[in-house]
């Protein structure tokens, strides 16, 4: 059995994925800002730091697994927390793990959504988020320019959350080569409308925008789909089954995307 890492794993699809490993029989350390193994923020860079130092001195060998979950949605209320968390909390600790990953020939599995298909995103703020993994902007200067957003505007929140979403796809797919290259795979999974902790804390119009994308596969029922369906697949692409797969964003939606895009096919 191996050694998994997973962020965000006190709720929602992270705790399902958490579940299931142990269920395999796997030994898995919980990073979160609350009843983690691991209690830090993600969203602050000591924080990380904190979190990537007690893994190194716990498995010098290496871990087998790293699932990152930790995250907020767009009705937060704060931009900077969505870009922070979302995306730097995601890219900073799969970084700073590679080597342990690398050591065991592991793999990573990072949480983008299928809202990344839809239009939403500021491509401009994606280019420089994604310019920050090749050090020609920093964080805090990006955190500075979100700040000046309006962040009461829940259709701004939404953009935002996209954004560090889709960034975060085209990460994943711009470093898979180079780590394969040194045998650890790295893919996505986009989720759909899921019933979490989060999506219940919304208001009503967050939740009417939910409830206007249709689920393929829960037709004809008001339902959302459950952790267990994200996170089933999740545990997939982090096994060895799922060797053939690398730099991948699989959408994880019901359906809802190739509804929506039946013509796109990559």
């Amino acid at each position: 059995m191996g050694v998994y890492v997973v962020t965000g794993g006190s709720s929602g699809i992270g705790r399902k994925t958490l579940e299931i490993l142990k269920e395999q029989g796997h030994e898995v350390v919980n990073i979160d800002l609350k009843s983690g193994d691991i209690s830090v923020n993600l969203a602050d860079r000591e924080g990380r730091k904190e979190a990537l130092r007690i893994l190194h001195e716990r498995y010098p060998d290496g871990i087998d697994g790293l699932c990152c979950h930790a995250g907020v949605s767009g009705a937060c209320g704060n931009l900077k927390l969505i870009v922070s968390l979302n995306y730097f909390g995601t890219t900073n600790i799969a970084q700073g793990l590679f080597d342990l990953l690398k050591k065991k020939k592991g793999s990573c599995v990072v949480t983008s959504s299928n809202t990344i298909s839809q239009g939403a995103a500021r491509i401009d703020l994606v280019d420089m988020l994604n310019y920050s993994q090749m050090k020609y902007v920093n964080e805090e200067r990006i955190l500075s320019v979100v700040d000046k957003f309006d962040a009461s505007d829940l259709t701004v929140g939404n953009s935002i959350y996209v954004t560090s979403k889709y960034a975060l796809a085209r990460w994943v797919r711009r470093v898979s080569a180079s780590w394969a290259a040194d045998g650890v795979r790295i893919n996505a999974v986009a989720p759909g409308n899921v019933a979490t902790p989060m999506t219940s804390k919304m208001g009503d119009k967050a939740k009417a925008a939910l409830e206007a994308l249709p689920i393929p596969i829960n037709y004809g029922t008001e339902e959302l789909m459950v952790a267990e369906d994200i996170a089933n697949v999740i545990v997939f692409l982090s096994s060895p089954l799922a060797h053939g797969v690398n730099g991948n964003i699989m959408f994880v939606d019901g359906g809802t995307d190739a509804l929506l895009n039946s013509e796109k096919v990559y």
